[in-house]
């Protein structure tokens, strides 16, 4: 059976949700929260934000698959929050499905610091970046979630690769021979690293900055067991400054030079899945992607 066809842009929310929305489920639920301000904040692929009062945020699902992407943060945040060198959202409270919304919902810190594709981190940020890996990158326990596109072999997304090439249009010039190298380079690596803890998702809008520092971690609904490769990716679409790349690589000793390469595919499949999506309605994502190729051309 062939693949469903990859989206095309930003997946169309299933339920209306809003301020007053938030207000009720509060009112019902965590009614000693409830007087606080509600501020929204935005919507991503899976979740809607508000900020409640200053310290607080608010994360209810947009759709249906993101509801047990949800369950996971609300599993297992709590249980690594105190593990790592950077905040992560872990929830405070959880909110139950009801009549009115039929999905849990979380209540979690609010993370201070704007996304890392508007708030470049500085040139000192590699060995923060590699703290954050060698904290995270742990043997998972067994009943710990997998996600069965993120942590996996790197030959299991070739077809999504390739799927998404004519969305590209003129903007498959990016994939020029010295990237398409380092995606065939990548596919002959072999599997050599044992699975870990994986964040899944650790694109510039998943990373937050405060005054060109590292400063949260959030959205972890795709975390999983699996290999680390993917998370690794992040080295190249989170750090524009080359020495900073060469800083993080050279503090995480332990990774084989086979999963680096693994992990620069890792960051060409990004760079064309955010392109293919950016191109269709969010110009930040094709950023995004253009400053990927560019920092894997510029190496290391």
């Amino acid at each position: 059976m062939s693949a469903a066809a990859p989206p095309t842009g930003t997946p169309a929310a299933e339920r209306a949700i809003d301020a007053d929305l938030a207000r009720h489920l509060l009112c019902e639920q965590h009614p000693d929260l409830a007087d606080l301000p509600i501020r929204v904040v935005g919507s991503g692929w899976d979740n809607a934000m508000f900020r409640l009062g200053d310290d607080l945020a608010l994360r209810l699902p947009r759709r249906t698959v993101a509801v047990q992407l949800l369950l996971n943060e609300q599993a297992w945040l709590p249980r690594l929050k105190d593990q790592l060198p950077l905040p992560i959202p872990a929830p405070v409270r959880t909110g139950v499905a009801t009549e009115r919304f039929p999905w849990p919902w979380s209540i979690t810190p609010w993370m201070v610091g704007e996304t890392a594709d508007l708030s470049l981190p500085d040139a000192d940020q590699g060995e923060r970046l590699a703290d954050f890996f060698r904290a995270l990158h742990r043997p998972a326990p067994a009943e710990a979630p997998r996600n069965p596109v993120r942590g996996v072999p790197l030959s299991s997304r070739i077809e999504a690769f390739q799927s998404r090439l004519p969305a590209l249009g003129p903007a498959i010039s990016w994939l020029d021979q010295p990237i398409m190298a380092i995606w065939e380079e990548a596919l002959a690596a072999p599997d050599d690293a044992e699975p870990t803890w994986i964040h899944g998702d650790l694109h510039p809008r998943n990373v937050l900055v405060d005054q060109g520092q590292l400063s949260a971690v959030i959205d972890w609904g795709d975390m999983a067991q699996g290999d680390r490769a993917s998370d690794l990716a992040a080295v190249w679409m989170l750090l524009p400054d080359l020495g900073a790349r060469e800083a993080a690589i050279a503090g995480c000793p332990e990774v084989s030079q086979a999963t680096w390469q693994r992990a620069r595919g890792w960051a060409v499949l990004y760079g064309v899945m955010l392109m293919a999506a950016g191109l269709a309605d969010d110009p930040r994502m094709v950023t995004i992607a253009e400053r990927i190729f560019g920092n894997l051309t510029d190496g290391p």
